[in-house]
């Protein structure tokens, strides 16, 4: 990271982090604001998926930053690769055999 980043997770979910406390503290004065509380889950679904991304490429960075900005972290749940779903339609189906 250096002084211009502007588009890094990391610097994109402080950012947000910032915003999501802002309008937490608007909806706490304002509660029949239901625009603005829209406008919150956006924003708190949007930091969920870069926080996701971020703990995929680099849990060590991922841990470093949730506990700068004081945010809850959760274990992922690891999946066996034999048990993952598959990730094509064509890759569902059985091979059909070939006689010869």
């Amino acid at each position: 990271m250096h002084d211009s980043d502007s588009g890094s997770a990391q610097v994109q979910i402080g950012l947000l982090t910032r915003r999501i406390d802002e309008l937490s503290s608007h909806l706490k004065k304002n509660p029949k604001d239901n625009h603005s509380r829209r406008g919150l889950l956006l924003m708190v679904g949007k930091r969920r998926r870069f926080l996701q991304y971020l703990q995929r490429r680099d849990e060590k960075g991922y841990m470093k930053l949730a506990k700068k900005l004081g945010l809850k972290v959760a274990k992922p749940i690891q999946v066996p690769e034999d048990t993952a779903k598959p990730k094509t339609k064509a890759d569902s189906k059985p091979k059909a055999k070939v006689a010869t």
